[in-house]
């Protein structure tokens, strides 16, 4: 089992999702629009959103792709912590967990 890190500095964290082309989203679960978000990180293709995509309700399971600004506002709100697996040499992880402090 991999040595894991554990990351609270926001740039530390837009550290390494930029190193594997990671973007930060937003997942609404909520059974209404907009009331109990969900952080999560996507990464390479699913870090593009489709401008042409139908519209759908807030609440329909997809992901907003947001600015790191406002998911920090999340990530400190809940007292959340990203858990990494630490770098090795030649090899690039990017399984993570998202925990409560």
């Amino acid at each position: 089992m991999a040595e894991t890190v554990t990351l609270t500095d926001h740039d530390e964290v837009r550290d390494w999702a930029a190193a594997r082309a990671g973007s930060p989203v937003v997942i609404d679960t909520s059974p209404e629009g907009g009331t109990q978000p969900m952080l999560n990180i996507v990464f390479d293709q699913a870090s593009y959103e489709d401008q042409d995509t139908a519209e759908r309700p807030e609440n329909a399971g997809g992901f907003e792709l947001v600015e790191w600004d406002e998911w920090f506002k999340l990530f400190d709100a809940h007292g959340l912590a990203l858990v990494v697996n630490r770098d090795e040499p030649g090899r690039r992880d990017n399984s993570f967990r998202l925990v409560k402090l």
